[in-house]
């Protein structure tokens, strides 16, 4: 089962004997703990919850739903994941860097940097107006956004607003370095979201 939570330490490079060089992000992935199982049988889809990191002052429903994991299990975040098959794992497993292999593939999800609010010159690109003699100045303004009919602005219209803090999915990132004593797994590429965002990893089995 290639599935695990970690926290984003941020991109270096690998270079190989060959002298090629590889940017990596290098990922905190776990050690994640199994806090619940679902099967088809029993709840309609194969599933599997991890726990991750260190939490505190959990509520009582939560303590509770922790204790069938076994005991001192105190995680920050849960998160679960669906599988196609029924999982091979039971509570309280651990699941670390070691179920992943150097050149697998892998998606990654996480949530990106949030900018604010912001125009439509920086969320869209748009180009700004121009600025020659007898112009107002309100050279980053949108402009029109609509027409006499229908009365209305159309949903999806590009416009203005809160910009990133969304979340992000890269698919086919290669496993390039894995630090099974550290629990440190480094992709090729960039990965979404600040360091110390949480990240989640799934594998293609």
């Amino acid at each position: 089962m290639q599935v695990i939570l970690g926290t984003k330490i941020g991109m270096t490079q690998i270079i190989s004997a060959d002298g090629v060089v590889t940017p990596v992000t290098i990922l905190q992935a776990g050690p994640a703990t199994v806090t619940q199982i679902k099967t088809v049988e029993t709840d309609g889809y194969n599933a599997v919850q991890l726990g991750y990191g260190q939490g505190k002052n959990l509520s009582k429903s939560v303590s509770g739903h922790l204790k069938k994991a076994g005991e001192n299990i105190n995680p920050k975040t849960l998160k679960e994941f669906r599988l196609e098959n029924a999982p091979e794992v039971k509570l309280g497993d651990v699941i670390t860097v070691e179920s992943f292999n150097l050149g697998d593939k892998v998606a990654v999800t996480g949530t990106s940097k949030g900018k604010g609010f912001a125009g439509t010159v920086k969320r869209w690109n748009f180009n700004e107006s121009r600025n020659t003699h007898g112009f107002k100045g309100n050279i980053r303004r949108v402009g029109s956004i609509g027409s006499m009919y229908p009365q209305k602005v159309w949903k999806g219209k590009k416009m203005p607003g809160r910009m990133g803090h969304d979340t992000v999915t890269v698919k086919n990132l290669v496993v390039a370095f894995i630090d099974k004593e550290n629990n440190l797994l480094g992709l090729k590429g960039a990965v979404p979201g600040p360091n110390k965002g949480l990240i989640t990893v799934e594998g293609k089995e």
